[in-house]
Formats: structure tokens, sequence, C-alpha cells
């Protein structure tokens, strides 16, 4: 018969340390979801789909009408990315509750 496993009790020096590695986690998650986010949207531009790039350029101000495309589609897949790793962090694998 296979003996279980003894629950590890958290500390409270392990809870910081683990709260800060889950921190780090989610910001890198962030921060490739916002990239990923940023090349969508030079990619639509770049692409000229629906006439974006077209109407960009024709912009009395073009770096203004860039950034109305791109922050907010950075700002979307960095949300995204950020939920979807809450969603998927490790820390029930790691700790039983």
């Amino acid at each position: 018969m296979m003996e279980r496993e003894p629950e590890r009790i958290m500390t409270p020096e392990e809870a910081r340390r683990d709260h800060w590695q889950m921190l780090r986690y989610m910001t890198i998650n962030a921060l490739i979801g916002v990239a990923i986010g940023a090349i969508t949207a030079a990619a639509l531009i770049w692409l000229n789909i629906g006439a974006v790039g077209t109407h960009i350029v024709r912009s009395t101000s073009p770096v203004l009408a860039t950034l109305m495309v791109v922050v907010p589609f950075a700002l979307l897949f960095g949300g995204a990315a950020a939920a979807s790793s809450i969603a998927l962090l490790p820390y029930r694998r790691k700790f039983k509750r």
C-alpha cells in the first residue's frame, strides 16, 4: 500500500516568495499578450485590412490614429493573457488546500 505524501503547510516566507513568483508569472504573460496585440495591430495596418492603413496615412495626425488602433489591441490582448494566466496558475498543484 502506498503512503500518502504529507501535506505541505505554507509558512509566511514561503507565501511571500510564492506571491512574487505568481506576480512575475502573470506579468510575463501580460507582456507577451501586449506584444502579440501590438504585432496583430501592426499587421492589420500593414496589410491594410478594412482600409485601416489607408485611413491612417490620410489622417491629419497619423501618429494619434496609429496609437488609437495599436493601444486598444495591446491592452485587450494583454488583459486576455493576464486573465488566462490567472486561470492557469499552478497554485493548487503546489500546495493542497
